[in-house]
Formats: structure tokens, sequence, C-alpha cells
């Protein structure tokens, strides 16, 4: 056996096609352009810049950790964006050339938190409020990309400070408001200094959501968690009138935006999209959409306008008629699984959570969605003829939908113990293989009315996590969280080989030949090991941090790509079993990756939801 670290060889990038994914639960994360043609939103640490028309998109790398805000400058010229990260640590700001897609300054000063941006409308400063951790306000020079003066953004007896905005006609003036707290401030650049002045509601106590400024400064309205908006006037400080008075917004106004009629667009957290007046805020249009609205932004004067859900929905919405047009969908859970149908790369579906998705690869939209409530899908695959997804779920059964139209065909009830951890299918669509959450790999005949249990082999000790099956069907391999790697024979149905380490073992591969199979887990090795008497091969060091939680092997068995905790995808050559490309781009651990059938593309999945499509680097 030889242990084998990789010498420093040049390693190209894989060049990353498309994502499909967008953070849902970032406050007015969706923004766009005033271009008109552009939409500018959050996934993970990345901030994507999406043409409306032809969903061509750029990428904005540069963030250590998750985006939690981002603002657009009125000319459109400069993008900013801010970052959660660790207690303690400073989190960063940082500011982009729109026109040139590249990182112009970043900008340090807040800890673990940046909680709202804001730009001046003339572009001449940029106002950043930190998180509870920091509870500071600072406007930044633009030209000079450096912080001109800060503050503590409330008073001692009030709670955070949640959302910023400027003026829209001077640049000398900004609001800040939140848990308890309304302030609009006053920049004396002369003297370096910002000067608050609390604002006036009375009796009320609110905890501010959402904000937004008439075109003339003439008001300013705030959409509270209690359900109602206050209008505030910025000259004399005070609540000029507040509503509705009945029939508040359900889970509170999460989003709110003032239209140059006048009239308010507002976003409840129950998903309720509104257009009102004031001041009696009683509906005048409205629609009921999915998830929480997180976004409203408005497409130039609002003819238009965009709304982003917490469920991770895109919704494009013509003011005339009022109707929603479903533009963007994705996960907004962590994706657990990714399965290509037979032969065809068209397609592909995932799992997460409670959905099964099927895809379409190249116009990166959802054609079909399975829902099962309140239960959590771990593993998917599809049948060898096409005609079915077999599902593996965390309530011990197991489920086969029809992939065209989604109608459930068959349910094996009380399939394994501890939920269904693993599932595997044979190519000739008789049998399906399953693994569960105590250890039991089971083996189900599928007949065209009847689904029967052949045989339950107990040998491993936890939960099984992978499952391959030889081409022939006459063997397949399961790997363990117990440390073993057991190849089973599926003709006498027992065991034929057992594989050892001191790892929990995520995923397993046959080499095409099937000789030798492929594995890796939390120890972050690759090992090679020989199937027939499962003596190891040779060790890889698979990743410098983090288990590798996916692989998979081309059909000629010359390259195969890893994926894990590293959040980087590498492709490895399997003779030399050294890495030749790596991919950046995902912001949360891979959990899954595969090759496409015809090694067009590699397309990974990972923990924040989202799916990455990259160019497969070798040209047959």
């Amino acid at each position: 056996m030889e242990t084998q670290t990789s010498p420093q060889a040049e390693v190209a990038e894989l060049e990353l096609e498309a994502v499909i994914g967008f953070n849902g639960h970032v406050p007015g994360g969706l923004k766009c352009h005033p271009d008109q043609e552009h939409l500018i939103y959050p996934l993970g640490c990345t901030v994507l810049i999406q043409s409306i028309n032809t969903n061509e998109q750029n990428f904005l790398h540069g963030h250590g950790n998750n985006v939690s805000c981002v603002a657009i400058s009125k000319s459109g010229i400069y993008l900013a964006s801010g970052q959660v990260t660790f207690m303690g640590f400073k989190a960063d700001i940082i500011l982009w050339d729109y026109k040139k897609r590249e990182l112009v300054a970043r900008l340090s000063l807040h800890k673990g938190k940046i909680e709202a941006l804001a730009f001046s409308p003339n572009d001449l400063y940029l106002v950043s409020l930190g998180g509870p951790d920091d509870g500071s306000v600072v406007v930044w020079s633009i030209a000079k990309r450096d912080a001109i003066c800060g503050s503590p953004a409330a008073g001692l007896n009030v709670g955070n400070a949640t959302t910023v905005i400027f003026s829209r006609c001077r640049d000398e003036m900004f609001v800040t408001a939140g848990n308890g707290t309304i302030r609009v401030w006053e920049l004396d650049l002369p003297n370096r200094k910002i000067w608050p002045t609390e604002c006036q509601t009375g009796q009320m106590k609110r905890i501010v959501m959402s904000i937004t400024m008439a075109d003339d400064d003439s008001f300013f309205y705030l959409g509270t968690t209690t359900g109602d908006i206050l209008k505030m006037n910025p000259r004399t400080k005070l609540l000029t009138d507040a509503g509705p008075l009945k029939n508040k917004f359900s889970l509170g106004v999460s989003a709110v935006k003032c239209l140059k009629t006048g009239g308010l667009l507002l976003g409840s957290g129950a998903g309720l999209l509104v257009f009102c007046k004031s001041p009696s805020y009683k509906v005048i249009k409205r629609i009921q959409l999915q998830g929480g609205i997180t976004s409203i932004t408005l497409r130039g004067e609002g003819h238009q306008f965009f709304v982003g859900t917490e469920e991770s929905h895109i919704y494009r919405v013509n003011f005339t008629d009022f109707k929603e047009t479903l533009i963007a969908t994705c996960h907004f859970e962590a994706v657990q699984d990714i399965v290509f149908p037979f032969g065809t790369a068209e397609l592909f579906a995932t799992c997460a959570k409670r959905d099964i998705r099927v895809w379409h690869m190249l116009s990166n939209r959802e054609l079909l969605r399975i829902t099962v409530p309140n239960m959590t899908c771990h593993g998917i695959d599809f049948m060898r003829d096409g005609k079915s997804i077999i599902s593996a779920w965390d309530d011990g059964k197991i489920r086969a939908f029809a992939p065209e139209t989604g109608r459930l065909m068959y349910v094996i009830n009380s399939a394994h113990r501890i939920g269904v951890t693993a599932i595997a299918t044979t190519s000739d669509c008789k049998r399906v293989i399953s693994g569960g959450g105590e250890g039991e790999v089971r083996v189900w005949q599928i007949g065209c009315q009847t689904q029967k249990l052949e045989e339950a082999l107990k040998e491993h000790k936890s939960s099984v996590s992978c499952i391959r099956v030889k081409k022939n069907n006459e063997e397949c391999v399961t790997a363990s969280t117990d440390g073993t790697c057991i190849i089973w024979d599926l003709v006498r149905l027992r065991r034929n080989q057992m594989i050892l380490a001191n790892t929990l073992f995520q995923c397993v591969c046959y080499h095409p030949e099937e000789f030798q199979i492929i594995t890796s887990g939390t120890d972050r090795k690759i090992a090679y090991w020989e199937v027939f008497d499962g003596s190891v091969i040779r060790e890889l060091e698979g990743s410098l941090s983090g288990s590798i939680n996916g692989m998979d092997i081309t059909v000629e068995g010359v390259h195969f790509v890893t994926g894990g905790n590293d959040h980087l995808v590498k492709v490895w050559d399997y003779n030399e079993g050294e890495v030749t490309h790596v991919g950046v781009g995902h912001s949360g651990n891979i959990t899954r990756v595969r090759i496409s059938p015809g090694n067009q593309y590699i397309v990974s999945v990972s923990a924040d939801g989202a799916i990455l499509r990259w160019k497969y680097p070798y040209t047959l």
C-alpha cells in the first residue's frame, strides 16, 4: 500500500457555467439594477448578476462567508455587499464596480455582521449598519474608500437598528430604524460627525422590519413586525399617520416600497403582496405568493417589479394587471442528493428536505416539484427505464413517483426502522436496494403491482450512506458511517467482502472495469480498494479540511470528481491520483457531485441549497 501526497502540479480552474440558487432570507437581497436589464441577488458567499432577458449570469466572488445585505447606487455604477463572520472577527463590506464586475475596495470596521447598507443619491457616501454584536453606524467616502465617521446606531435603552435608508435628494441625510428606535441622521462633513435625532412615535412601540423613502423626501414609511405601517416626516421627525387600524398584515410587513404615484407596495411575512395608499392603508390590490416576502424591487419607475420570498422564489409582477409570473425557483434547504436519468444529460433530479425537483439542464428551469410535507428525503434514484423516481425518506418509507407528473406510484411502508438513508436500483428495473439508519441493507423485488422484501442483510452497525450496484446487477457495494464498506453478492444475497477503515464512509464508486472501488469520507482520504480481497491499493490526501461527501467517476474510468466540506469541486486523474482541476464557487458544504452522462457537465449540490453546473474540462 502506498500513501501519496500529490506534488504541487499546475492545477487548472473549472469553468462555472450556471448556478441555480437564491438566498431568499436576506432582507432586501433581490435588487433590480437601474439599467432595468439585470437582477442582482446573493447566494451564499457570492453575489449573482443575472440578465433578465437572456439569463446570462456573472458571479462576484470575494466574501469569505455568507452575504447578509446588498445595495446598489442610484446611478448603478457601484454595488456594495456585506457579510456575516464569526464572533469577534471583522466583517467585510465589498464595494464592486458594476460595469467591470470586479472588486473596487474592501471596507473593514464592523464586527460580526453587516446588517444593512445604503448609498447616498449622488454616489458620494455609503452608510453601513453593524449587526447586534457591533451596533454602530459608519459613513464611508466612496471616492477615498475610507471611513469618514461612525457612531452607535441606537440609544442605550432601546433595541438594535436593523435597517437604513438614504435620503433620495440630499447626500447628508439618512434614516436608521429597528427595535424601538427610529433616527434621522445628519452628516456634518467639516467636523467628521453624524448627528442623530430620535423620531417621536408617542405611545406606539414598534419593531421596524423594512423602510422606504418617498422620491421627494417628504415622508418615509416603516413596515413593522406588528403588521402595520408608520408614516414619518423627516423634517419634523413626527409620526404623520399609521395604519391599518384593523386587519393588520400577518407576520409583519417584511418589505415595503414607495411608488412615484404615491401608493405603497407591501410584502408580508405570510407571503401577501399588497398595493395600498396612506392614510387608511386599505388593500387596493393583492396577491398571495409562496413564502414570506423579503424583497420588493422596482424595474424603472415601477411599471413592473420583482419580488423575492423566503422559499427562494423570484416573481415578476406587472403593476397594471397585478398578476405574478414565477421566473426563478430553487431549493431553500440543504440539497441531499442529485441523480441523472440513464443516458441523458438534459434533465436531472435533486432532493432537499421535503422536495424532490426535476430540472432542465440548459435553461435551469424547474420542470416538476414533488412535495411530501414535514418529511426529509435522503436520497433518490431513477429507474433505468426512466419510468419512476425512487426516493428514500426519513419516516422509513420508500416512495416511487412518476417523473413526468409527480404522481405517487407506490409506497413501501416501514422499509427501515430509523429512516431510509440510501437507495439504488438495478439496471433490469426489477430490484431496489435500500440502506437504513440502523445499518440494514434490504433488497426489494419490484413487480408490476407488487413490492416484496427479498432479503435483509444485517452487517452494518450504523447508517448506510451510499449504495452502488455493479453493471451486471450481481454485486453491490454499500458504504456506512460505522467505518466499513461491504461488497454484497446479489445472487446468493450474502456478504462477499468487507473493507475496514478508521473513518465514517460517505461515498463509494465502482471503477468502470469493476475490479476496484474508490471510497472517501470524514478522514479526507480517497482510498482505492481491490474488490476481490478488500485490500487497500493506495490512499490519496483528498482535501485539506473537512470531510469528502460526494464522488463520481466517468464511464471510461479515466477521471473522477469529489466534493466536500472544503467547498471545492476537484477533478482527479484516476491512474496518477492527482488533482487536475478545481472548481471554486460553493459557499456551503458540498453534499453530492455527479458527472453527467456524455461527460459534458459536472453538477454539484451543497448545504446552502445551491446547484452549480460546471463545464467538464476534458473533451471526448
